[in-house]
This record gives structure tokens, C-alpha cells and sequence, in this order.
């Protein structure tokens, strides 16, 4: 099946990168501050959600693991809708669903918070696919820098999702409701600051092109297990970690506040991460010792004396902050163009985030089966070895064999 790219060729009457600049980076950074929210604060509110509206343990399962099925099973509408509409257009009307989705999810009972998960999790899934391609265009010159930028700000926002949905629900009489529907203001403004965007570009001149033979490639496999298994990982500590910190005995603030601190540690190693990997002659050391630190601070937080659990959480932070952006470079390293790296990239982001679904979902699963959280370990371990598995022939100097032809 042929995967579609397109892009927006620069005119006169594209929104000036010279004139503004730093409006549109500003835009870009609002928005990518709402792409976690409604995924990481759910999390310390599970327990609350679930005794309020009578879930059981499968139900809250499954409510931590669809939002990341949709964001796997949308990515791959972001293209066609580009084409047709313009990407900016495109992230405008997707962050008026996202702020549906949250007020579903908050508002309509337990039908109302399924279809809200899954509303959040398919705008978010569309946005991320095309934002890259939009920091890769219009800074052409600092697409590293502006990708680092963009992934700390994605960080940020799940951070302080994480950290103030607990106390923001104890400070309110609508209890967990307020909680998760807070975001919906990050959104409103995340949209009325892209607002110029939509209007002011040039969206009749897009060039289409067709990249044919990617999932024939091996190359491009081991680049979206990879993005997979390791977002995987990312997916379980946004949606188990508070509820697993809470099973050893901390309170549902404090275990909140563990898993805002463990993500805003990835701020640092998200930015230094990319810049780090492209040392050396290809990304399999980085890749290993990412994947090596995460896997520690997962089982630091798991196993190891609460005593000193602030300090596995800096471990765990740093390792997943840092393996998210190694994946993020590996797109663009893998590919020998921009029509050839959006094409990968919907891939990636469409395969890998179903993939990802598994991980939430298994972890709730041997939860059920096991009565507890100590069989976690083996399932962490499993994960993280089959992604330096893949991500050893994904971090290899080579491209994906594809070409893009227009058309």
C-alpha cells in the first residue's frame, strides 16, 4: 500500500517565516504543549474515575489504553486531510475536536468518557503527524533545534498534566471532572494562537508525492517497532505509574507528583538527546543506553525502597525523554528526503502507536491476572529488550530504500 506525503510550497503569500517568525513559533509551541494533557492527567485520577463511575478493573484498562490505539489509527488520516484542506487548517479544526473530546470525557458519564478518550486520542494522533513537517518546512535550517523545542514542549505539557490534575480535582466540588476537563483552556488558547496560521497561509499550492515500497522496507520495520515499543513504555508511565506508586503506598498527590517530576527531567535529555545520538558514526550506543536507563527507573519504581524513589524517577525521566527524541531523529536520519521522511513518519507514528496500545493494556491485564504490580518487572523488561532489538538495526547509518515521485 502506497504511503502519501505532501507539502506546501513557500510563495509570497505564505505566512513569512522572516516577518513572523516568532508568532509561529510560539503557535507551534502552544500546541504541542496540549499533544499529552488529556493522555497524563487522567492517570493519578484513575482511582477516583473508576470508584465514581463503577468501572472495573478491565474498563479502567481499557481507558488508559484507547486514546494511544487512536493515536496510531488516525495518524494515517493526517496526509490525505493536508492534502485536501492545508495543515494548518488541518491542526486548527483537530484542536476544536481535542477540546470536544475532553469535554465528552468529563461531562457524559461513562459513554461520554469512552468516546472522549477516543476522540482526544485521534485528534492527538493527527496533530503529531503533521506538526514535525510543519517545524521541518518552515525551519528548514533549525529543524533539529525547532524538533527539540517542539519535543520538550510535548514533555512540559504532560509534566504539568501529571503534577496539578490531582490537586486541581481537590480543589474543586466537580471533584475528578474539573481535573481532566481543566485542559480544555490550554486548547482554546493553543487555538486561537494558531488562529493566524489557518488564515494566512497559502493553501491551494501543495505539491502531492507518492512514496511507494515503504512496508516492504526492512529498515523502515525496525525504525516503527522501535518508535513502538519504546512509546510503549511512555504510554504505561502516563497511564499506570501514578496507580503503581499509589499500590506502594503513596498518596494520590504525591504519586502524581513523582510521575510530573520524572517527566520534567525529560526536558533536558529531550533537547540534548538528538544532538548527542548524531556524534557518533550511527545511533546503536544511544539507543542501548537510553533504553538501558529506562528500564532501570522502571524498576527502581517498582522494586526499590521508596526512600530513594525520586532518584530512580530522575533516571527513568532522563532515559525516556531521551529515547523519545532518538526516535523522533531517526525519521529524518532514515530518510534521504522530506517527502521520503513525512511518508516514514506516518508510518512510524500509524504502526508504532498501535503498537504502543499493547503496552497499557498488557499492564492492566497482568494487574488482573496477578492481583498486584510485583510481575510488572518482567513485563518491562521484555518491552525494552525487543526495542533495542529493533532499535540496533533501526540506529544503523542507512536509508529506507524508497523513493518519492510526484504525482
Amino acid at each position: 500500500m502506497p504511503a502519501d506525503s505532501c507539502t506546501r510550497e513557500a510563495d509570497a503569500s505564505s505566512p513569512s517565516l522572516a516577518a513572523r517568525p516568532w508568532l509561529l513559533l510560539g503557535a507551534l509551541v502552544l500546541v504541542a504543549l496540549n499533544l499529552r494533557p488529556a493522555l497524563s492527567s487522567l492517570a493519578p485520577l484513575l482511582g477516583q474515575v473508576a470508584t465514581d463511575l463503577g468501572l472495573s478493573a478491565a474498563q479502567a484498562g481499557l481507558l488508559t489504553t484507547l486514546p494511544v490505539l487512536c493515536l496510531g489509527l488516525a495518524a494515517p488520516l493526517a496526509p490525505p486531510l493536508a492534502r485536501r484542506l492545508g495543515a494548518e487548517r488541518v491542526v486548527l479544526w483537530v484542536l476544536f475536536a481535542l477540546v470536544a473530546g475532553i469535554l465528552l470525557r468529563t461531562a457524559f458519564g461513562i459513554a461520554g468518557l469512552f468516546m472522549g478518550s477516543v476522540l482526544s486520542g485521534a485528534s492527538i494522533g493527527i496533530i503529531g503527524v503533521l506538526l514535525p513537517g510543519i517545524v521541518k518546512r518552515d525551519f528548514p535550517q533549525q529543524a533539529g533545534t525547532m524538533t527539540g523545542v517542539y519535543t520538550m514542549a510535548l514533555c512540559l505539557g504532560a509534566a504539568v498534566a501529571a503534577g496539578a490534575s490531582v490537586p486541581l480535582a481537590n480543589a474543586s466540588a466537580a471533584s475528578w471532572r474539573f481535573g481532566l476537563g481543566f485542559w480544555i483552556v490550554p486548547a482554546l488558547l493553543a487555538a486561537v494562537a494558531w488562529w493566524p496560521q489557518a488564515r494566512g497561509g497559502n493553501h491551494a499550492q501543495r505539491a502531492r508525492y507518492r512514496v511507494r515500497g515503504l512496508l516492504r522496507d526492512p529498515l523502515a520495520w525496525q525504525v516503527t517497532l522501535y518508535m513502538g515499543l519504546q512509546s510503549s513504555l511512555a504510554y504505561i508511565v502516563f497511564g499506570w505509574l501514578p496507580s503503581i506508586l499509589m499500590g506502594r503506598g503513596l498518596s494520590a498527590e504525591m504519586a502524581g507528583l513523582v510521575t510530573s517530576g520524572s517527566i520534567l527531567v525529560q526536558l533536558g535529555s529531550s533537547l540534548a538527546a538528538p544532538w548527542l545520538a548524531t556524534r557518533g558514526k550511527d545511533q546503536r550506543l544511544a539507543i542501548v543506553v537510553v533504553m538501558s536507563l529506562t528500564l532501570a527507573g522502571l524498576l527502581g519504581c517498582l522494586y526499590a525502597p521508596l526512600s530513594g524513589l525520586w532518584a530512580w524517577a530522575v533516571v527513568l525521566g532522563l532515559g525516556q525523554g531521551a529515547m523519545f527524541a532518538v526516535a523522533l531523529s531517526l525519521i529524518v536520519l532514515r530518510a534521504a528526503d522530506a517527502h521520503v521522511a513525512a511518508a516514514l513518519s506516518s508510518m512510524v507514528q500509524g504502526v508504532g502507536y498501535t503498537v504502543a496500545a499493547l503496552g497499557p493494556l498488557a499492564v492492566g491485564l497482568v494487574h488482573d491476572w496477578t492481583g498486584g504490580w510485583q510481575a510488572l518487572g518482567w513485563l518491562f523488561g521484555g518491552i525494552a529488550l525487543a526495542a533495542i532489538a529493533f532499535g540496533l538495526g533501526a540506529g544503523r547509518a542507512r536509508l529506507v530504500q524508497v523513493e518519492a515521485v510526484r504525482g
